[in-house]
């Protein structure tokens, strides 16, 4: 996907979690998520934090605060967003800034893409919702994430198995098949690993239910 097409498709999944998220409950914005340690609400925060671009001193001041560790520097920045609004402002903010090409120095479109499709799994699997993920972009989204080394590090977890999908000509890797829809096999290879098995098939899944166990 060039970035014309991918920037539609993140504005479009922008405007699609916000009318998700718009109609929970009190209770369901409180839920965990599929992120370990984030709620629902967090994760909404997160994403609807992502086109407005923190100041390069905003930033060095919250790395400080986090210790220099990445992850809990977007896990409490993304945390004191959450709180510090109420839950129909951050669907406003999705909305508002939904065809916004903005983006953090260290990032680009493509990681945007992916982000976003996790991101709405994170929320909407856990609330049992349907949130569906276009196939063309989830195909992107699992190839820039095969690509990458850190945070994931896909082709070493996932080394010894051949990754293939069933509704899109995608695949990936060589070893022991895994077949699966292309939204599931981001999942894995994004470490959802136990929301994706049970959408997986093939002689490498024990591979998998092995090493996630």
């Amino acid at each position: 996907m060039d970035s014309e097409e991918s920037w539609r498709v993140i504005a479009g999944q922008r405007r699609a979690l916000a009318d998700l998220l718009e109609g929970l409950s009190p209770d369901e914005w409180e839920r965990p998520s599929l992120c370990a340690g984030w709620r629902v609400r967090d994760v909404a925060a997160h994403i609807a934090m992502a086109p407005q671009v923190l100041s390069v001193r905003t930033m060095a001041v919250e790395a400080l605060r986090a210790g220099g560790r990445f992850h809990r520097l977007n896990h409490d920045v993304a945390v004191r967003h959450a709180e510090s609004r109420p839950t129909g402002r951050l669907v406003a903010e999705l909305r508002e800034h939904a065809d916004s090409r903005r983006l953090p120095v260290v990032t680009s479109y493509r990681n945007i893409l992916f982000d976003i499709l996790v991101h709405g799994q994170d929320i909407a699997v856990p609330l049992g919702r349907a949130h569906p993920m276009p196939l063309a972009a989830a195909s992107a989204g699992a190839s820039r994430v095969w690509s990458m080394g850190w945070p994931f590090w896909a082709r070493r977890r996932l080394r010894g198995v051949r990754l293939v999908a069933t509704d899109v000509e995608w695949s990936a890797g060589a070893g022991a098949e895994v077949d699966g829809p292309i939204g599931a096999l981001l999942l894995l290879l994004t470490g959802r690993v136990s929301t994706a098995l049970p959408h997986l098939t093939g002689p490498g899944v024990p591979t998998l239910a092995r090493a996630a166990a």
